[in-house]
């Protein structure tokens, strides 16, 4: 009622027994539950409560959603740089999908083959919010920014050698973007680079 999404259960540092209780209970009440960063034995414990579940993988997320249909909102792009980049934009899509919005992924064209920037042109400049997932230096969201006029979400990854320092490089670059209408999340945060595309798309559909 709150926030228009029920409560995101964080996977780390929770018993497989608190993981299959807490979900049962937000599942009874809410009809939806969205579980980040776990593994296969939290989706095990999930599931022996909630029958419904299903499992992402790459994107380390435990979903089930029995509430009724809507029809997706359309404009929400999640762009990688590279393959090494997936798990955290996988997790920004399927935030964004349960959140309500048929997601367009479009991968690897990052800015050491900027010719693949360039061919996927027209789908990037069809989107009304785009999340840029990049790691290394971090250049991506900063070329996507000066080429698109719908905002840009940014998320550093910690994908790079020594030099990245886990992600940092790629932070303060996209904090220092020159581009205008880039917002930066934290590192590694597929999930809030989702939350917040998700609602940007829900508010310009009329959604809430």
């Amino acid at each position: 009622m709150r926030t228009g999404f029920p409560e995101v259960v964080y996977g780390p540092g929770k018993s497989t027994a608190q993981l299959a209780e807490i979900t049962e209970r937000l599942y009874e009440r809410s009809g939806v539950i969205l579980v980040t960063r776990t593994d296969a034995e939290g989706y095990a414990a999930v599931k022996s409560t909630v029958p419904d579940a299903q499992f992402n993988k790459l994107a380390g997320i435990v979903w089930a959603d029995r509430r009724p249909l809507e029809t997706p909102i359309p404009g929400v792009a999640v762009v990688t740089a590279g393959t090494s980049d997936l798990p955290v934009a996988e997790e920004a899509s399927e935030t964004a999908r349960l959140m309500g919005c048929e997601v367009v992924r479009i991968v690897d064209v990052g800015v050491a083959g900027l010719h693949r920037t360039l061919g996927s042109l027209p789908e990037l400049r069809e989107a009304k919010v785009l999340v840029v997932v990049a790691g290394m230096e971090g250049a991506l969201p900063s070329v996507i920014g000066g080429l698109v006029k719908s905002p840009v979400i940014a998320v550093p990854t910690s994908t790079g050698y020594g030099s990245s320092l886990g992600g940092i490089t790629a932070l303060l670059a996209m904090l220092n973007s020159c581009a205008a209408g880039i917002a930066v999340v934290n590192i590694d945060n597929g999930f809030g680079a989702g939350v917040m595309a998700a609602k940007i798309a829900r508010a310009i559909a009329g959604r809430d």
